[in-house]
């Protein structure tokens, strides 16, 4: 119990500064006001507002607003610690991101995972149908691809995320960064186990292709552009087409301080 207590003062903390964050917003644009009230100031919990925001970005003719929200409060109940660690991997590890409540509002990539967690949700309690149908509404609107059976660590930051591919087998874990363009994909027709599985801590760099059922190893580093086609060690950092080994990180967790640099081999 003391524990439950704990969690859930924390989480209230978070909310409470997400909308210290609105007020004074809405104090100097008052043309914002009404959005901000909207998406943020009338809600009284971290998880309505979310809803409310997923809803409103995923809204249409065939399933409206009020039936996603009412999916995203169901999937999304037992996940705000999750939700938590997300908003504060956007705002720690972007310098253009300066509040918690500008990564909720205003960085889609949290907006995407978010909804990825919704799709995920109801894959896993066998409503595929409407689990592949959030994951066409994400791409439509916000750009991002995800399969619903994918599976995501928390902690986990996409970086503006606009093009990112992910398929149905691939894993990342918690406390990875993944920046635009990157692909988490396939090598053939197979239809087994064929993405990569994406371990702790791993900074995948912009316009990156990840190919097949492969390992990156926890905190390693894949350099933008490149296309990896084998495993990858922990700690290294693999660049080129194909990929091979440049060195390893210069830091204990690269996908937190978002630093490209390493040791070269």
């Amino acid at each position: 119990m003391k524990a439950e207590v704990a969690t859930a003062n924390v989480i209230d903390s978070v909310w409470a500064e997400i909308q210290f964050s609105a007020n004074a917003w809405a104090s100097e644009e008052p043309s914002l006001a009404s959005y901000l009230h909207a998406t943020i100031l009338k809600h009284n919990s971290l998880l309505s507002a979310l809803s409310y925001h997923i809803a409103s970005k995923l809204d249409c003719t065939a399933l409206p607003a009020l039936a996603i929200r009412e999916l995203a409060e169901e999937a999304l109940a037992d996940q705000v610690d999750c939700i938590r660690l997300d908003l504060a991997a956007v705002h720690g590890r972007d310098p253009a991101c300066d509040s918690k409540a500008t990564a909720f509002l205003y960085f889609k990539g949290f907006l995407a995972l978010q909804s990825y967690r919704v799709a995920h949700y109801l894959w896993v309690n066998n409503r595929h149908p409407m689990a592949l149908f959030f994951q066409s509404q994400i791409s439509h609107r916000l750009g991002v691809d995800i399969h619903p059976a994918a599976e995501i660590g928390m902690g986990v930051m996409f970086d503006h995320a606009t093009g990112i591919v992910i398929g149905e087998t691939a894993v990342i874990e918690d406390m990875v960064s993944i920046l635009h363009s990157v692909t988490l994909g396939g090598t053939g027709k197979e239809s087994d186990d064929r993405h990569p599985k994406i371990r702790y801590g791993v900074l995948v760099g912009a316009g990156a292709k990840v190919l097949g059922n492969i390992e990156v190893g926890a905190c390693a580093q894949i350099a933008a552009g490149s296309v990896v086609l084998q495993d990858v060690e922990p700690r290294t950092v693999v660049a080129g087409v194909p990929a091979t080994v440049r060195g390893e990180s210069t830091c204990i967790e690269p996908a937190q301080t978002m630093d490209h640099s390493f040791y070269s081999a």
